[in-house]
C-alpha cells in the first residue's frame, strides 16, 4: 500500500479543488465574500494562470464614511458592500460574474452580500428564493438602526465622482 499525498489546502479545508477547476474551466469572473469577526469583504476576480487578479474589491469598514453605524458583518452590511463591489465592478466594465464559496457554506450574509452586487447592476446566475427577506436585509431586525436608501445614495454618488 503506498502513501498518496493530499494536497495542503485541501487537507487544511481551505480549497476545494473540483469546484476550482470547474470555474477556471468556464473563465468568467468570480465573487468571492469573505466574513471575518468584524468585517465583511467582497471581491470580484478573474481567473488567470499566473494567479486570481482582483478586478474589484469593496471592504465593510468604507461603509463608516457613509455614515453606516452598527456591525459590518451583519446582513443590511453585507448587502451594502456587496453593492459597493457592483458598482466599482461596473465602473471598471465588468458585467457579470458567478460566485464562488469555494469550502465555505453559502450563509444568509454571503446570500446577502450577492444580492447587493446584483441591485448593483452586476449580471449573477442566482435564484431569487435563496435571498434574505427585504425586512433584513433593510435592517428591521437590528437594535441599531441605519438608513439603508441613504448609505447607498451615497455610494452611488462616491462611485460616480471617481
Amino acid at each position: 500500500m503506498g502513501y498518496s499525498q493530499i494536497l495542503r489546502r485541501a487537507r487544511e479545508e481551505k480549497t476545494n479543488y473540483g469546484r476550482r477547476r470547474n470555474l477556471l474551466m468556464g473563465r468568467r469572473n468570480f465573487i468571492t465574500v469573505q466574513i471575518t469577526n468584524e468585517n465583511t469583504l467582497v471581491q470580484i476576480h478573474k481567473p488567470e494562470l499566473e494567479g486570481d487578479k482582483v478586478l474589484s474589491s469593496a471592504h465593510s469598514r468604507s461603509l463608516l464614511k457613509q455614515g453606516w453605524k452598527g456591525s459590518r458583518k451583519s446582513i443590511p452590511a453585507a448587502y451594502l458592500t456587496g453593492y459597493l463591489a457592483g458598482k466599482k465592478a461596473l465602473a471598471g466594465g465588468i458585467g457579470n460574474a458567478v460566485l464562488y464559496v469555494g469550502t465555505r457554506r453559502y450563509t444568509q450574509r454571503i446570500a446577502s452580500a450577492l444580492k447587493g452586487v446584483i441591485d448593483a447592476g452586476i449580471e449573477v446566475p442566482a435564484d431569487e428564493e435563496t435571498f434574505p427577506s427585504e425586512d433584513r436585509i433593510s435592517g428591521k431586525h437590528l437594535k441599531v438602526a441605519n438608513e439603508i436608501q441613504k448609505v447607498k445614495s451615497a455610494i452611488d454618488s462616491e462611485v460616480r465622482s471617481k
